[in-house]
């Protein structure tokens, strides 16, 4: 189903709940939502999102908006501080008088939200904090996610490594909870596919305060065959001109996560990486799908080249609307239960959030990097199922906490 097919739909639902609602609920009051962000500390990918959101929402709003009235989003900046966020959701919550709330990019923030979430039994959408524990080992009912949690991504890049030579690796990762499981989940899928291979150095910077001189100089001296970079924004930038000055990456495979995303590849200009392994966004190379009238769409309205974010954003308000037309309420049980199973029409395919966890099956892009004209692209790209990089149903329960 493309955009225009899912927008028609759309409007259909909501008349036929005008129809059926009370007279109180059509008095064409803006359904708000609540969304938290980095918006001066992460720019580079939290004003993309912005944009995709609100590009989404002029368009759902143009068809007759959810249950009959217009959506809203209610945009704060929280500087990415846990802190911060919590006292704006509190705001959003009940000030505001929000439907829900969505939002982060950091993981350590998006944690912090889904526990007050769940403690307040409001819905929380995690758009994008990539942490497995938003979703497992400190989940919870009001919580869900869209984007590929780092497991997934891991477990894409981890199959490709298993096809590759190696046996020894050596892993950089930002110090905190993204950057940890990530780590975990990617020697824990490619040991599976792969028994054997060796983890000889693991390098753990704090996250925007990365000394990648020594980083480089640590890894080169465990001398693995292959590394797993974890590093993003501007730690990536870093981690890449010192290991290219250094010829940390001559001769060796490397597996990014997120380093093939438009945010941070454009960056780096003629100083990206060549032949590394990555998840991110091949906008550029979309051609005849609903990911290329989305591109068109995007970039007609803003004059401007989509990223991931973009993506991210204009899923999540599409996620909104559908979740609260398949609810036919605004309150906040209802739209929890109807997020549950809940089927959305993205410009990436279809996806559904799962009712076991919480976890859309959003997927990703897998491809090499290249330099085109200048400037790091990604090619020989592939877009890999969410659905297909997930443990067991059996694993899922262990790792969740009983509700």
């Amino acid at each position: 189903m493309d955009r225009k097919t899912f927008l028609k739909g759309l409007v259909a639902a909501s008349l036929a709940a005008a129809t059926a609602a009370p007279a109180a609920a059509q008095d064409g009051e803006p359904i708000k939502i609540g969304e938290i962000n980095h918006y001066k500390r992460m720019a580079a990918f939290a004003e993309p999102y912005k944009m995709g959101i609100e590009m989404a929402v002029e368009e759902i709003n143009a068809e007759g908006g959810v249950l009959g009235r217009p959506l809203e989003f209610v945009f704060r900046d929280d500087q990415g501080e846990p802190g911060e966020a919590i006292r704006i959701a509190e705001e959003l919550m009940t000030r505001e008088e929000t439907a829900m709330v969505t939002g982060s990019i950091l993981s350590n923030v998006g944690l912090a939200i889904a526990s007050l979430a769940g403690n307040r039994e409001f819905v929380y959408l995690a758009a994008e904090p990539l942490a497995d524990a938003v979703t497992w080992e400190q989940g919870n009912p009001w919580t869900f996610r869209l984007r590929a949690s780092t497991y997934m991504q891991a477990a894409m890049l981890a199959e490709a490594a298993a096809e590759t030579d190696a046996m020894t690796y050596a892993t950089i990762a930002p110090n905190y909870a993204y950057g940890k499981d990530a780590v975990a989940a990617f020697k824990e899928v490619l040991t599976e596919l792969k028994p054997g291979v060796e983890f000889v150095a693991e390098q753990w910077p704090a996250l925007f305060n990365i000394d990648a001189g020594a980083e480089v100089q640590a890894l080169e001296r465990a001398k693995p065959d292959a590394i797993y970079n974890v590093t993003f924004g501007p730690d990536l930038a870093k981690f890449v001109r010192e290991g290219n000055t250094r010829g940390l990456f001559e001769g060796r495979q490397v597996y990014g996560l997120l380093s093939g995303e438009p945010e941070y590849m454009e960056p780096l200009g003629a100083e990206a990486p060549e032949g590394w392994i990555v998840t991110g966004y091949p906008w550029y190379d979309f051609e005849g799908d609903a990911n290329a009238e989305f591109v068109s769409a995007y970039r007609e309205r803003w004059d401007d080249t989509p990223k991931i974010g973009s993506l991210v954003g204009y899923a999540t308000a599409l996620s909104i609307a559908a979740a609260i037309e398949k609810a036919g309420s605004t309150e906040s049980d209802a739209i929890r239960q109807a997020f549950e199973g809940l089927a959305v029409d993205t410009p990436a395919g279809e996806i559904t959030y799962r009712e076991i966890d919480n976890q859309s099956t959003l997927g990703a892009w897998v491809g090499r990097t290249e330099l085109r004209d200048g400037a790091g692209v990604m090619v020989d790209w592939s877009y890999k199922d969410g659905a297909d990089y997930l443990p067991s149903d059996e694993r899922v329960r262990e790792l969740r906490p009983s509700e």
